[in-house]
């Protein structure tokens, strides 16, 4: 018996392993879809503690490009014959336990959140939409888009920690509790979730690579602590 070629295991490793129509898209989306809409209304909330007319306006600018990211998610499942509301409902409980828990005390925190925790978030669905169909995939990156905005909150946590010590130090534990946080409950979504988990692994090619999954999203928190001034 001869062994595959290289040209036939690169195909093969570039094949997904999830067809298009798997139920599991649909969870996929219907999670993604509520977490959009979680962002908008966390978002909506946090604005009204910025310091600023300016704050207020980036962070609402920010909440409606979620909405934008949510109406893009509904249409694809509409397309695909399920209804959004209904699809999201059983994530509701699971993603708003999470703000919750995250929660922020003060307007830096909020916008350490916006920019640390909402990054390995989207990190976390693009290495599951690594594993999907490409036109499954394309509407997860469309609606994982980053905003412009994300930029001002890179320049006002940077002004912030510049020219305070204490605040780099208490902003830079606080992020180091969002990273925490976040993958504790990503790891009780997918145990709650079984659709998902087939999800995962096909996006992370296999079990054998969840170690290397999660040293990515700890580089993605690293790169953006960097990007923040907190380490």
């Amino acid at each position: 018996m001869t062994s595959p070629s290289s040209a036939d295991q690169l195909a093969d490793s570039a094949t997904p392993r999830i067809p298009a129509d798997h139920p599991a898209v649909n969870e996929f989306f219907a999670l993604l879809a509520y977490a959009e809409v979680a962002a908008f209304y966390r978002l909506t909330e946090e604005a009204r503690m910025a310091p600023d007319l300016r704050g207020r306006i980036s962070m609402a600018s920010i909440a409606a490009a979620e909405m934008g990211h949510y109406e893009l998610l509904r249409d694809a499942l509409e397309k695909r014959g399920v209804d959004v509301v209904s699809a999201m409902a059983k994530y509701v409980s699971a993603l708003d336990n999470y703000h919750r828990l995250t929660t922020p005390s003060t307007w830096l925190e909020a916008l350490v959140k916006t920019y640390v925790a909402d990054a390995l978030a989207s990190t976390l669905y693009l290495e599951i939409a690594g594993g999907l169909p490409e036109e499954v995939a394309d509407v997860v990156r469309a609606a994982l888009a980053e905003t412009a905005h994300s930029q001002f909150v890179v320049a006002e946590v940077r002004k912030a920690v510049t020219a305070s010590s204490k605040q780099r130090s208490r902003l830079a534990l606080w992020s180091r509790r969002l990273f925490g946080e976040t993958i504790t409950q990503a790891q009780y979504l997918l145990a709650d979730h079984d659709e998902l988990v087939d999800l995962v692994v096909s996006g992370t090619q296999g079990l054998s690579q969840l170690g290397a999954f999660f040293d990515r999203l700890q580089e993605t928190h690293d790169q953006r602590m960097r990007d923040l001034g907190l380490s």
